[in-house]
């Protein structure tokens, strides 16, 4: 409405004559003399169903290669021209338009639901069954001295618990440590079993500091 508006007043203000309107809003002549003659806002009716006259008889058909042409790689599925040529085989004898407004209907209906490209997986875990675990090294002031240590983060993906151990140094008799007091602990927050008073360290050298 504000540009049937603004036709209105270029021409009876302005003074603009129906060819200049038409080049400026790239109507044609007879459109900007309709707008003229608007004094409400036209309402149009969107149809909901498009008709097809001739190839409602091939619409099985075209639905058939394009279901096949969907299992088929990108560079072997028939375009829409292509499809139209095959109809006409077949003894279509409709525009082009209506085939390649159906193909597109097809497609973009199809696309509607979640594929492959598009699943994802939602981060719901059951108890005890997922964890997530990694190291780091971070900087600690140990007896006033500043060092760098070994720390081993675990968190269990129920409850978002986390438990951190750090060690000086980076050898197996830490992995193993380590491995120990994360399946105690996780013991303990799974199933609720209780520490006991060393907090479940199986510490083999006496590097392991919870923190």
């Amino acid at each position: 409405m504000d540009v049937i508006a603004e036709i209105r007043r270029l021409h009876f203000v302005e003074n603009k004559t129906v060819s200049a309107l038409a080049l400026t809003f790239k109507l044609s002549r007879p459109t900007i003399r309709k707008h003229l003659k608007t004094v409400e806002e036209p309402v149009y009716t969107s149809r909901k169903d498009q008709p097809h006259p001739k190839l409602g008889d091939y619409l099985k058909q075209l639905d058939d290669w394009l279901t096949k042409d969907a299992g088929l790689p990108r560079k072997q599925r028939r375009t829409a021209q292509r499809l139209f040529e095959c109809l006409q085989v077949e003894g279509y004898c409709g525009g082009y338009t209506a085939v390649q407004r159906h193909v597109k209907d097809w497609k973009r209906a199809r696309t509607s639901s979640p594929t492959l490209k598009q699943a994802f997986v939602p981060l719901a875990f059951p108890p005890g069954e997922t964890c997530q675990f990694d190291w780091s090294h971070e900087t600690a002031v140990i007896g006033g001295v500043e060092q760098l240590v070994k720390v081993a983060h675990f968190r269990v993906s129920y409850s978002r618990q986390m438990f951190v151990i750090a060690y000086p140094r980076e050898t197996q008799e830490m992995v193993l440590d380590e491995s120990g007091v994360r399946i105690l602990w996780w013991s303990t927050q799974t199933y609720g079993l209780r520490q006991p008073e060393n907090r479940g360290r199986c510490d083999l050298r006496g590097q392991g500091t919870p923190l």
